[in-house]
């Protein structure tokens, strides 16, 4: 059984998306502030974290960037705000996904779905992925650049598999954002996608401003370019 660690304040919230994941099979361990989270998180094993990103005491990016620490668990904001500012922030903080209230129930049990599902894929097949210098470990998901183990977030570690998974093949914007973050026209543009880009090159490339690994292919998308 798949267990769900849910950070919310709001007691009708609580108890409605609490039933509806405990019906989908979930187990759901709740908390309503951030210190509460904090504890309960020390203190339990969890497959998907669900955050909201304001509570009384804190904020749930705060809290993500302490999980982010010691754990690359998928992590799921919840939150009233929809500007895209704030979806990059939750994203490059190391979210994985990001939903605005109000939302629909049948989207919300989707992306938990969809978050466990990619979770899991990510690490089933194969357990190392190899190519430019770049040294992908699936099962500690880490990232090694010529032996030196480089920091990642969620984000980025996943953006890279993707491309790894898929040497010398253009990737189109859409094409990748379905993939990691459920794209649509309402929840991230495609310039996210661009930031996280080029906070990945500054990573792996070794001059980002001529990157040789993820190169842009012009109107078509980027492609992992294999110099092996």
């Amino acid at each position: 059984m798949k267990r769900i660690f849910f950070v919310e304040d709001d007691l009708s919230l609580i108890s409605g998306l609490s039933y509806a994941m405990k019906k989908q099979g979930y187990e759901i361990e709740v908390a309503r502030t951030s210190n509460e989270a904090q504890i309960l998180w020390a203190n339990g094993t969890f497959d998907l974290v669900i955050l909201d990103v304001s509570l009384p005491d804190g904020s749930g990016y705060e809290l993500c960037k302490k999980i982010r620490e010691s754990s690359k668990v998928p992590i799921m904001f919840l939150t009233a705000a929809d500007e895209e500012t704030d979806i990059i922030m939750g994203l490059d903080l190391g979210g994985d996904d990001y939903i605005t209230k109000p939302f629909k129930l049948a989207v919300f049990l989707s992306r938990i779905n969809a978050l466990l599902r990619r979770s899991s894929n990510f690490t089933q097949a194969n357990t190392e992925l190899i190519s430019n210098g770049i040294r992908v470990q699936l099962l500690k998901m880490e990232v090694y650049k010529n032996g030196t183990q480089i920091d990642l977030t969620a984000g980025e570690y996943k953006l890279l598999c993707l491309f790894m998974e898929n040497p010398n093949i253009v990737l189109s914007p859409e094409q990748i954002l379905s993939k990691l973050w459920d794209y649509d026209d309402k929840f991230i543009e495609s310039s996210t996608l661009t930031v996280y880009i080029r906070r990945l090159r500054t990573k792996i490339e070794d001059n980002p401003r001529e990157p040789q690994k993820i190169v842009t292919v012009r109107r078509m998308g980027y492609k992992w370019n294999t110099m092996d």
